[in-house]
């Protein structure tokens, strides 16, 4: 979503190096800059979350249990609640977009959430308020 609205780079000022699967690498569909490295999931734990999750979340979350200390960026509500099950730290597209403000990354909020909502990725009202609301943009 950050590609299409011309804001992955902020993944790059936010964390530096990102790590995705082969998997989610394919779903991008174009070329990965070199911050983001591609790779192997070598955790059994796929095959088990693959079974009830999205191969791009199962892939992700298998592949953030294989860091000491990651932080997975995901979206979708059901793979969340599952990684968070697991004892994983989550945060989503808004989380990532208030820490890029809070940082100095992007000046204000709101321009960038125009642009998602521009797009076919969907955020909630409820959670929109609430970022602005805790940028003090609301």
């Amino acid at each position: 979503m950050f590609s299409k609205i011309g804001e992955l780079d902020l993944l790059r000022k936010l964390y530096g190096k990102i790590y995705i699967t082969k998997i989610v690498c394919s779903e991008f569909g174009e070329d990965i800059p070199d911050w983001i490295e591609v790779s192997t999931v070598a955790s059994g734990i796929y095959e088990h979350l693959s079974g009830y999750l999205d191969e791009g979340e199962a892939s992700s979350i298998a592949l953030a249990l294989e860091f000491e200390s990651p932080l997975l960026i995901m979206d979708e509500i059901k793979g969340r609640r599952a990684a968070r099950d697991m004892g994983l730290p989550v945060t989503g597209s808004l989380g990532l977009l208030i820490a890029a403000k809070e940082k100095g990354h992007i000046k204000q909020l709101k321009p960038v959430i125009e642009k998602i909502q521009k797009t076919n990725f969907r955020i909630s009202k409820i959670l929109i308020d609430r970022a602005l609301e805790r940028v003090k943009e609301l």
